[in-house]
């Protein structure tokens, strides 16, 4: 039977229909971009950084849809830095597995750098 003998009797085939919707292919999501959405989530988390800290960066191992996510970053000191690693942690998280879909078991936060802020009313440089 051909396609215009089926057209005549009002059936017509649709090559998608023969192929659940889960079935027809698959997106693969670049280490790379994961990656890039980890370090802006962890800027998010960190809210204003050190004058002159570098921004958050990620690195990001993705296997059959479960992300690894190693993120670097420079604090200011003093301050909690491990309530600061803990909420950077929970934002990438729930930022990666939203947006791209992927589940999360594991965000090492690495602090690179701790810049000391200096006290307020002590005088800076050189007293004689």
């Amino acid at each position: 039977m051909d396609a215009t003998a089926e057209e005549a009797r009002g059936e017509t085939r649709d090559p998608l229909a023969a192929v659940p919707p889960g079935e027809r292919g698959a997106t693969r999501i670049a280490d790379r971009v994961v990656a890039k959405i980890a370090g802006q989530a962890a800027r998010e988390a960190l809210g204003a950084l050190p004058p002159d800290a570098s921004r958050p960066h990620a690195t990001v191992v993705v296997h059959h849809q479960v992300a690894r996510v190693r993120v670097h970053l420079e604090l200011d000191y003093p301050g909690d830095i491990g309530a600061r690693c803990g909420a950077v942690r929970r934002h990438v998280a729930e930022r990666v597995g939203t947006l791209v879909g992927m589940d999360v078991p594991e965000v090492a936060v690495q602090v690179e750098r701790l810049h000391v802020l200096p006290a307020h009313g002590v005088a800076q440089g050189r007293t004689r």
